[in-house]
């Protein structure tokens, strides 16, 4: 479908919405609060580049806990705060300095009759230029913005060569707007066997600007997370198959589209019970580095694909976010929110 212009839904949109918090989820200010160290959490050093990014002082912060399974974190710069999704629960958390926890929108991902699997909820959540809330919705299996009206009512992409995506996973934007994202049948409520399957692959796609939806590839069996290299002329793309646990590098062409892409890091070897996670969200730094999610909590990585430390939570790993002034990690750990202090900042980190 066509994107519309509708840059009534900005940043203010967001804020006026976060006023609309559930009481009963609220938690005692945080003001000036000093959090606890993440009980199972180690920052692990593997290579003197590590040094330059985590400070050795860095603690994994447990800012929250109690979620079902916390997944695709964003932080909207303007307003202070991060919002992220509760999947199985079906809503949108938003979580802030001084306020702690407040339920930013429920439902969040299925808006249909009844039950709908154990995965109905958003996903991946990202900000259009426009400041707008864009999300995976795993249960309406699409891609939607929010609207003036509060709700996710504006469907910028649902199919492909008219059949429906299985259910959208994550999502990044572009430089020049185009929105790439990946679509696993994750949400569906039986998964890759769902008979609401109408697309027989997982793709990774790119929604283009005029609203036209592009297959880039077919070929990952389980695509997932993915972000940009900081020139923009490298997309990453999670792969979270237990078989073939990894991540690919693609170069993107002049139209968009990638080449035949090549593999960055396999770690399928450290998938098992010591090292709990899949490669899931990831997210890159400003000198291209990558803090990815995977078998063992956020794996970080130099350009050249050298592991060069591991930021362990001891739990099974979903997403990360930049935050706060860009030198912040936001990480969404199955049933908690954490953060950790960096030296270096988000790729394309920009003061507003």
């Amino acid at each position: 479908m066509k994107i519309l212009a509708q840059r009534t839904c900005s940043l203010a949109l967001l804020l006026a919405l976060s006023c609309m918090a559930i009481p009963a989820l609220a938690q005692s200010s945080t003001e000036g609060k000093t959090y606890p160290a993440l009980k199972k959490g180690k920052i692990h050093r593997l290579d003197p580049r590590f040094d330059k990014l985590v400070p050795k002082e860095a603690v994994i912060e447990q800012l929250s806990e109690g979620f079902a399974w916390s997944e695709g974190p964003v932080w909207v710069q303007g307003g202070g705060y991060l919002l992220f999704s509760d999947i199985p629960r079906n809503e949108i958390l938003k979580w802030k300095e001084g306020e702690g926890i407040t339920r930013f929108l429920r439902p969040a991902g299925y808006t249909g009759d009844g039950e709908y699997g154990m995965e109905p909820g958003t996903n991946g959540l990202a900000l259009d230029s426009a400041d707008a809330l864009v999300a995976c919705e795993h249960g309406n299996r699409r891609i939607s913005r929010l609207d003036k009206s509060g709700v996710f009512k504006t469907t910028l992409a649902d199919k492909y060569d008219g059949k429906r995506f299985n259910s959208p996973n994550d999502l990044t934007y572009r430089a020049n707007g185009d929105l790439y994202f990946t679509d696993p049948p994750y949400g569906l409520p039986k998964n890759f066997d769902d008979p609401r399957r109408e697309l027989p692959y997982c793709g990774v796609y790119r929604l283009a600007s005029d609203g036209k939806v592009t297959l880039l590839t077919e070929k990952m069996t389980r695509p997932n997370g993915l972000a940009f290299s900081p020139d923009q002329k490298t997309l990453y793309v999670a792969q979270s198959d237990p078989k073939a646990a990894l991540w690919m590098k693609y170069a993107v062409k002049e139209d968009g589209t990638l080449d035949e892409g090549k593999l960055f890091y396999d770690a399928t070897s450290l998938v098992g019970p010591i090292h709990k996670g899949l490669p899931d969200g990831l997210k890159v730094d400003a000198e291209g580095n990558l803090f990815a999610t995977g078998p063992g909590g956020v794996l970080v990585f130099a350009p050249d694909a050298t592991l060069i430390g591991r930021i362990e939570t001891g739990e099974n790993t979903a997403n990360v976010a930049w935050g706060n002034d860009g030198a912040a990690l936001y990480i969404t750990a199955d049933m908690f929110l954490c953060r950790v202090k960096t030296s270096t900042k988000g790729a394309g980190w920009k003061a507003k």
